[in-house]
C-alpha cells in the first residue's frame, strides 16, 4: 500500500492548464485498481491518493505519468505501507 503527495510548487498558478488530463490520469488509477481514495490537501496545498495492488516501481511510472507532475504543477512524494494491522473493513489491504 501507498500514499502519494503531491503538493504544490511555484508553478501551481498552471494547474487549471492540465487539470483535465490530471481528472483523466486519477480516473485511469481507479479504473485500473490501483487507486483506493484521492482527496485535497488542506488547505489549499494539493493532493494525496492511496494507492494498492500495485509495485513501487510501477507506481513510480504512474505517477511520472500525471500532467501535474509531468509540468511540474506539483511535487510527487510516495511512501510505502506494510499494514499489519487494519479495521475488518480493510483487510484486503495485508498482504500487499
Amino acid at each position: 500500500m501507498f500514499t502519494i503527495f503531491l503538493t504544490f510548487s511555484n508553478n501551481k498558478g498552471r494547474a487549471g492548464e492540465f487539470m483535465a488530463a490530471h481528472n483523466d490520469w486519477i480516473k485511469r488509477g481507479f479504473d485500473d485498481g490501483v487507486f483506493l481514495l484521492v482527496g485535497s490537501l488542506q488547505p489549499n496545498r494539493g493532493g494525496a491518493l492511496l494507492a494498492h495492488n500495485t509495485s513501487l516501481a510501477d507506481l513510480e511510472r504512474r505517477v511520472e505519468q500525471d500532467p501535474f507532475v509531468a509540468e511540474g504543477v506539483v511535487n510527487a512524494e510516495i511512501s510505502e505501507i506494510s499494514p499489519a494491522r487494519t479495521d475488518d473493513r480493510l483487510n484486503f489491504l495485508i498482504g500487499q
